[in-house]
């Protein structure tokens, strides 16, 4: 099968269209596809990507497929969680070496596996340590809070997790893959976690009440450590679960993160809104017309949806009945769903400026695409919608999609931003006057 590249560096992103989307696929075409079935293929080569840097995404800049900083996309599902894997006898031998993973233990066969296995020995088996074996001495990790620097950060964070919630249990629900052994293995890992809150945390003592949520984890992976992260946990869910206040916790830890010094989000001018440019459409003549333009139809959507206010973009790409998942355990059936989701951010920011960061997947047009979107927004809280009354404070907004296409349309949407640290932004007390 032809290799499908994406121009990339350790976060960059891709190629990869035909209906809003470019498909010939109606509705009747988007079937649910948690059994697996359908997601084998390929796809031609010779297609323009985009190249992206970090955190932005220049719409002119274009690179060649094979190209230094191109990117391998997966063409089919042969190495994915539907080949058997899981996690119920995550040890065992696994056989022989399925891809080139130069540096790797050899006890992995594939970079599915070793996220697999290697989140099950952390974190089911408490086998923490591991982690100095699996994360680079300097890796970067992002999360609610920010960034964390250094393996030690990591053991620190994971200590403490386990302590409070030590019987958890971690299903792995996906792994979506991209890259190859010279550039690094970039993995976005959705899983379930399930446990019991029977041990001290920072908000508060063991409660024993049961926690049920969905992580999503996008990592960057080379020589059997990974060395950048970017970990959205869900935490309004968590917190909500084991009765903690939600307002009450985010006022707390938004102070926290400003005792007494400059505010970490500076009041700069939301790019959409710079000079006073009317938001464009995305360009139609940046899309390929051989088939479904991955890249191209996920950058379209949330430029026109978030940055064009563009809401019957969402009927152009979705499936009528798509699936949808949100943030802090919300959940959806059909498009206005994901339009309600929408519109509510883009009320409550109402200069809400959004760029896509990465974009990668697998799949090909005959058996649907798995999908990981990265993605940065920011927006000042001047409306109502989600989080009450305006305060006027501008907030740092990232998140991340795995999306699931089938037939040209979505049918699948895991969506996870990290709407506790916004809370934290919104709710924070205001900081003392350091000028007099």
């Amino acid at each position: 099968m032809a290799e499908q590249r994406s121009t990339s560096s350790s976060n960059t992103s891709s190629s990869g269209s035909k209906d809003a989307t470019g498909s010939d696929g109606a509705d009747a075409g988007a079937v649910a596809m948690r059994d697996g079935s359908g997601r084998v293929g390929s796809l031609e080569e010779g297609q323009p990507v985009l190249q992206a840097a970090r955190g932005t995404v220049p719409l002119s800049a274009r690179a060649e497929p094979g190209g230094t900083h191109a990117r391998f996309m997966p063409p089919d599902f042969s190495i994915s969680m539907r080949s058997g894997y899981g996690t119920n006898h995550p040890v065992e031998d696994r056989g022989p070496r399925r891809q080139p993973m130069r540096g790797f233990d050899d006890t992995y066969v594939d970079i599915v596996d070793y996220i697999l296995r290697d989140t099950s020995r952390i974190w089911d088996d408490q086998d923490v340590g591991y982690i100095y074996d699996t994360y680079a001495p300097g890796c970067r990790v992002y999360d609610d809070n920010g960034m964390k620097y250094g393996v030690e950060r990591v053991v620190y964070e994971t200590m403490q997790s386990i302590n409070a919630f030590p019987d958890t249990r971690h299903y792995a629900d996906d792994v979506i893959w991209a890259g190859d052994e010279d550039q690094g293995f970039a993995t976005s890992h959705r899983a379930i976690n399930v446990g019991h809150q029977t041990g001290p945390w920072r908000w508060g003592p063991p409660s024993g009440r049961k926690v049920n949520l969905w992580v999503i984890a996008n990592c960057v992976t080379r020589d059997n450590a990974i060395f950048e992260e970017w970990v959205l946990y869900n935490t309004g869910a968590r917190l909500a679960q084991c009765g903690i206040n939600i307002v009450e916790a985010a006022r707390i830890a938004g102070n926290e993160k400003v005792p007494g010094s400059l505010p970490e989000v500076q009041a700069t001018e939301v790019e959409r809104l710079i000079g006073g440019r009317v938001p464009q459409p995305y360009p139609a003549n940046a899309r390929r017309t051989d088939g479904l333009d991955v890249d191209y139809v996920v950058r379209a959507l949330f430029h026109n949806v978030y940055n064009r206010r563009n809401l019957s973009a969402v009927d152009d790409v979705y499936a009528q009945n798509v699936r949808w998942n949100g943030p802090t355990n919300r959940t959806g059936y059909g498009r206005g769903e994901v339009r309600a989701m929408a519109r509510n951010l883009l009320s409550t920011f109402p200069d809400l400026g959004l760029h896509v960061d990465e974009v990668y997947w697998m799949g090909n047009d005959t058996d649907g695409y798995a999908v990981s979107v990265r993605w940065t927004a920011t927006g000042t809280h001047r409306g109502y919608g989600l989080y009450g009354a305006p305060t006027g404070r501008r907030v740092l907004l990232w998140g991340i999609n795995q999306l699931y296409f089938a037939g040209g349309r979505i049918v699948e949407d895991w969506m996870l931003f990290n709407e506790f640290d916004v809370l934290s932004q919104i709710l924070r007390d205001d900081a003392p006057n350091l000028l007099g």
